[in-house]
């Protein structure tokens, strides 16, 4: 498949994705280099691989394990994975081939300068907008965790593991951004043609950006930290909503720890549920000593001279100055039996 001068390679079934991948890869024109940079010989040609083995083949196995791609600018050659994989996934492919692009675009417009790996990797990830908002959030993560590489030199040493070269790749590209940031596309094209004619790199930069290497080190380092350190860091509001639902979570834990201490601190007083008294038989208790009948003799044990339980009240008592009247019968008023009456 042909798209301009640039000649794109792949095995059957990858049409669809190589025609969306090469349509969205130069929508728009690299920044800073001409527009028809890509077109000057040798032509361009790009290659889908659709295995591992077959991306290693291509690349001479000269791609770390992480690598989404590959540039050679001189043969005008470049290697794209066409598999899922660790070095990343299809879908992702048109920003991998306009990064993969700019670095040929790059190099061949400056000729035969030497360009430092930091700054081939620093454009190129900016033009193809990998510096994005999410990328910024590494470069915050890298700060705050110690993880990003010093930046008291722009000669970056290249990390092999991908988390510290992805790190490293966007302070490349932030060194670009911070360059462009002090003219736009019509003063870094200046830089670069100065450069491209001969000029040292050092004396270029000083001619038309009016810093030192040394200063500018040190505004680059500030503008990188103030952007991607510590107080933005703190500033944004998802860290801030995150700090906070971290301290309300902690406050929880602690009261629902206090409050668990306190009910075992009351179940330890109350009364079981199964007491251990409640089943064992109650032994009877003794009665308690009865005061002393008061009742005559021939009374006691005899309900008839009880007057409560002969009517079921006591009688009434005699009136002050009369005689209680005797309700037993005499001798003399019981009439003997019939059988003993005298005939």
């Amino acid at each position: 498949m042909r798209r301009g001068s640039i000649d794109y390679r792949f095995e059957s079934g990858a049409e669809r994705l190589v025609a969306s991948i090469a349509e969205a890869a130069l929508a728009r024109p690299l920044p800073v280099v001409p527009a028809d940079v890509l077109d000057t010989d040798p032509p361009i040609t790009v290659y889908l691989a659709a295995s591992e083995a077959q991306f290693d083949s291509l690349t001479a196995g000269l791609a770390p394990h992480w690598g989404a791609g590959v540039a050679f600018p001189d043969q005008g050659i470049i290697v794209l994975p066409g598999f899922a994989s660790a070095r990343g996934s299809p879908d992702q492919l048109d920003r991998v081939l306009r990064h993969e692009f700019a670095h040929v675009a790059l190099q061949r417009y400056l000729g035969p300068a030497r360009v430092p790996r930091w700054f081939t990797e620093g454009y190129a990830t900016w033009a193809a907008g990998q510096l994005d908002d999410a990328s910024g959030w590494i470069l915050r993560l890298a700060f705050v965790t110690g993880r990003a590489p010093p930046l008291d030199s722009l000669a970056l040493d290249w990390p092999a593991g991908s988390s510290e070269a992805r790190v490293a790749y966007l302070l490349s590209a932030s060194a670009i951004e911070f360059l462009h940031e002090r003219g736009g596309d019509r003063v870094m094209r200046i830089f670069l043609d100065r450069w491209r004619a001969g000029v040292p790199f050092d004396r270029a930069i000083h001619d038309v950006y009016g810093l030192s290497p040394g200063q500018l080190e040190k505004y680059w380092s500030g503008s990188v930290r103030r952007r991607y350190g510590w107080v933005l860091f703190l500033t944004q509001s998802v860290v801030i909503w995150a700090i906070t639902a971290t301290i309300v979570v902690a406050l929880f834990a602690v009261r629902r720890r206090r409050d668990r201490a306190r009910l075992a601190r009351m179940r330890a007083h109350e009364i079981p549920d199964d007491p251990a008294f409640w089943m064992h038989d109650i032994e009877p208790q003794p009665e308690p000593d009865r005061p002393a009948s008061t009742q005559g003799p021939g009374q006691a044990g005899n309900p008839a001279a009880d007057p409560i339980h002969r009517s079921g009240r006591p009688e009434p008592s005699a009136e002050p100055g009369e005689t209680a009247r005797n309700t037993t019968p005499s001798v003399d008023e019981v009439e003997p039996p019939e059988h003993l009456l005298p005939s």
